[in-house]
């Protein structure tokens, strides 16, 4: 197995819809039961965008967090393949790559952009 410990998962959550594919995906090629996974996707919101007046600028985001028992899916990756939840995330807002790299990336991606680095 290769050393993957400069690596990480991007997530640019203004796109995720909540599909719940990362975490289907993930629950698969780990064979891990309903209500664990190695991702999971959080609701945050509804809020109001401070110093809006429109009655419909509200602000609600879902956000995919990786879990305990992510490991980049370390196994694919010796295949060449991508992690599941970033192979099967319908929005393209999961990436994988160097960590100096998704840095780079997040910097042009703006806001609500984090960066996961497993242990």
């Amino acid at each position: 197995m290769a050393d993957y410990s400069n690596y990480g998962l991007l997530v640019d959550y203004k796109y995720c819809d909540n599909c719940g594919s990362c975490v289907v995906g993930c629950q698969e090629i780990k064979d891990l039961p309903a209500g664990k996974s190695g991702i999971q996707v959080f609701e945050k919101g509804p809020f109001r965008k401070d110093n809006d007046t429109l009655d419909d600028r509200w602000d609600w985001d879902y956000i995919p967090v990786p879990t305990d028992l992510c490991d980049l899916c370390a196994a694919r990756l010796d295949e060449g393949e991508k992690p599941m939840c970033v192979k099967h995330c319908l929005t393209f807002c999961l990436d994988f790559g160097p960590v100096e790299e998704l840095a780079k990336k997040s910097e042009k991606l703006g806001e609500k952009v984090a960066i996961y680095k497993p242990m």
